[in-house]
């Protein structure tokens, strides 16, 4: 691609060359505006994208990707100057939808979305001001932006998942006896855990964001470019596998002299930059050449494009991106006068009473809630626990649904998390699916059951329960929401305390529900 712009559009060829300039000229002042109101709007939304690629290494990759994809767009600029620009109506309909989805996420407290929403905008100016076939020349580019979007700690759950099963399948491989609960392990060597950063999200992400651009620059077939793209994302995977089982191996050989400090870190990436050569020189071996671009494929003529309809479209977008911001806006106005709420006790009911008798010094990890209490309640001999957190108001570092709000804190001093997962209790009353974790420290066990109150409705899906608030908050109904959690002791076997939770759950939520509408309706 080494045809530049001005030579294209000087070409003998071309009969309406200066027309075709200043239609660009046009359209890239009108983008300028266009682009520079989204940021001006969404400030807040862009500074949080900044803020994440400044604190985690995992997303510290989003600050190339602007400038790799101007250089993509650089690298099309003879083949999108040879292309008569028009603006696209149709266009504002996406940039509505972005701004409402932008809108609705910012009710619910999502935040990705919000940022997803964002740079979807920028991708729906071009095509409203520049017209459909700008837009499919530049689509990559486009499209590549969206890697700026710190995302994916989602994946985090099943890749620990998956490489602890991968790392304890291939251990007993080689003959060695591994004692397997949840995410811990034990060997006759030494205890291993998978904690975060043994998911391997951060080689992922990686390999992903290189292996499409990789894909985009060395091949033309979209065949190729898709199947080398898998293989960017399967690779990573089974290298993190074979990278954790790799380290356990080191360890245990040296008699857990190695790979347990900064090597621990070094090894795997040294690994992992091994594999990812591996790929991309394996690759190489199908690369297809560009094409040359031809000036004879540039059209004649440049369609006339009404300047008028470029301005109302620019205007209409920048009104359509400033709608969104505006009426969140009015719906914070009062957020800063709201009452602190008082979480009442739960009345006793079916032989389950409240005991000042301490159950554990365990607490869930909750930040920013309005009010919180912890109680505890007995029926003969067995005991639960009762955590409450109240939520009003909710913004960032606020919020209930939250990937920060957990049962325990990654390598908690004296906690674990030693598995947990989705169940039905198929109770008369209450949450559909809950949340079932297993903790346990040098001298308790603990099984927990949690889930949302949110509009007065029990639910565990966080995605629900963030498209529940964020309806309540744009029709103006306000927050409130709640988190309940419940703890019972437990021995080898978890059977025993999930029927002791099921009892407690069915005999004692009217009463946690009373207590929360009381609070909800303003009483206290």
């Amino acid at each position: 691609m080494k045809i530049e712009t001005a030579t294209v559009l000087d070409a003998p060829a071309v009969v309406h060359a200066p027309l075709l300039r200043a239609q660009w000229r046009a359209v890239l002042l009108a983008l300028g505006a266009g682009v520079t109101a989204i940021f001006v709007f969404y400030w807040r939304t862009a500074e949080s994208m900044l803020a994440i690629w400044s604190r985690s290494d995992t997303f510290a990759h989003g600050y190339f990707i602007p400038p790799i994809a101007l250089w993509l767009v650089w690298l099309k600029r003879g083949e999108v100057a040879r292309l008569a620009p028009a603006p696209e109506p149709l266009g504002l309909a996406l940039i509505g939808a972005c701004a409402l989805s932008w809108l609705a996420a910012a009710a619910g407290g999502a935040q990705v979305v919000q940022q997803l929403a964002m740079t979807a905008m920028i991708s729906a100016a071009v095509l409203t001001l520049a017209g459909w076939r700008v837009a499919r020349a530049l689509a990559f580019p486009l499209a590549f932006l969206f890697f700026a979007v710190p995302m994916g700690e989602a994946l985090i759950p099943p890749l620990m998942e998956w490489t602890a099963t991968f790392t304890i399948a291939a251990l007993q491989l080689t003959g060695i006896p591994v004692y397997r609960e949840g995410l811990h392990f034990v060997i006759p060597s030494g205890n291993w855990s998978i904690v975060e950063g043994c998911s391997g999200l951060r080689y992922l992400i990686a390999s992903v964001t290189v292996g499409t651009l990789y894909a985009y620059l060395t091949y033309r077939s979209p065949w190729r470019r898709v199947g080398f793209t898998i293989c960017a994302i399967a690779v990573p995977i089974v290298a993190n596998g074979l990278r954790a089982f790799g380290i356990v191996m080191i360890a245990h050989l040296s008699n857990m002299k190695l790979a347990l400090g900064v090597d621990h870190f070094i090894y795997g990436w040294v690994f992992f930059g091994l594999v990812m050569l591996l790929l991309f020189w394996i690759g190489s071996f199908w690369r297809e050449d560009r094409r040359a671009s031809k000036p004879e494929t540039l059209a004649a003529e440049a369609p006339a494009m009404s300047r008028g309809t470029l301005a109302a479209c620019t205007l209409a977008l920048i009104g359509f991106a400033a709608a969104s911001p505006l009426y969140a806006a009015w719906l914070e106005r009062g957020a800063g006068q709201a009452t602190i709420p008082v979480l009442g006790v739960p009345r006793d009911a079916g032989g389950w009473t409240r005991s000042d008798e301490p159950l554990t010094d365990w607490r869930p990890h909750y930040t920013g809630e309005r009010a919180s209490r912890f109680d505890v309640y007995r029926k003969g001999g067995r005991e639960v626990g009762v955590y409450v957190a109240y939520y009003r108001n909710q913004q960032h570092r606020a919020e209930l649904v939250t990937t920060t709000n957990v049962m325990i804190v990654q390598k908690h001093p004296v906690w674990s998390n030693v598995g947990e997962a989705i169940r039905e209790p198929r109770l008369p009353a209450g949450p559909p699916t809950l949340r079932e974790t297993r903790l346990r420290s040098t001298t308790q066990r603990l099984l927990t059951w949690d889930w949302y109150w949110v509009s007065g409705t029990h639910l565990a899906n966080p995605y629900v329960a963030k498209l529940y608030l964020a309806r309540d908050r744009l029709l103006a109904r306000g927050d409130d929401a709640a988190a309940i959690v419940l703890a019972t002791p437990y021995d080898d076997r978890p059977e025993a305390a999930q029927a002791t939770l099921a009892d407690f759950t069915a005999t004692m939520l009217p009463s946690i529900e009373a207590a929360l509408a009381e609070v909800k309706r303003g009483k206290r």
